[in-house]
């Protein structure tokens, strides 16, 4: 199997599912663990995911609160992988802002695909990504020059036990990215530059 974000030749395992590649430092599935699409669907469908909770807003607050800070209500956003309960969207629509959906399962609308964005959001997606090259190479596009992506996923670091992780748990969690991989990717897609913030949110600017 070669690496799904930088297509090296994958010799390195940790424990039996995953596999450490060398070149860009992604923790990544065995593909032949994945789920199939239709039960990957039915494992999102059990997500609770209420808009009105406050727990979940809070949650996703350091995206919301980026948005807030850094754009002005004439920006214009895509919630990319906005899932079940799009609460981001949600909140930001509460405070003026226009955003635009489109999730492969719950907002498969292609017409969101065909424009370019001020900032693109996307919360806890990034994990799911079955093939990332490609995905990133999407979410490159769809940025207007300067435009920001946004992503919440929880950064493996190399003081983490990997096998006793909680995050690696998630049976459609496939894709784990460290600081390394981060900046594999600013190089890889030529963003203008790249931010972690804590240990679930990075920044990239196009």
């Amino acid at each position: 199997m070669n690496c799904t974000l930088c297509d090296s030749k994958l010799t390195m395992r940790v424990g039996q599912k995953y596999f450490v590649c060398s070149t860009c430092d992604a923790r990544l599935m065995d593909s032949k663990f994945r789920l199939s699409k239709k039960t990957e669907k039915k494992h999102y469908e059990t997500h609770n995911n209420d808009v009105n909770d406050r727990r979940y807003q809070k949650f996703t607050s350091p995206i919301s609160n980026y948005v807030l800070e850094n754009f002005n209500t004439e920006s214009v956003g895509l919630d990319f992988g906005s899932g079940t309960g799009p609460v981001i969207s949600k909140v930001l629509q509460d405070s003026g802002y226009l955003i635009n959906q489109y999730d492969p399962f719950f907002a498969p609308d292609p017409n969101a695909l065909q424009i370019q964005y001020d900032f693109v959001i996307s919360c806890e997606v990034i994990e799911h990504f079955y093939t990332p090259c490609k995905e990133f190479e999407v979410l490159k596009k769809l940025l207007k020059p300067n435009g920001k992506l946004i992503c919440m996923t929880l950064l493996y670091k190399e003081d983490l036990d990997f096998e006793n992780w909680y995050y690696k748990n998630d049976p459609t969690h496939v894709f784990f990215y460290s600081e390394k991989t981060v900046d594999f990717i600013t190089d890889k897609f030529n963003f203008k530059s790249s931010e972690v913030f804590g240990d679930r949110m990075v920044v990239w600017e196009n």
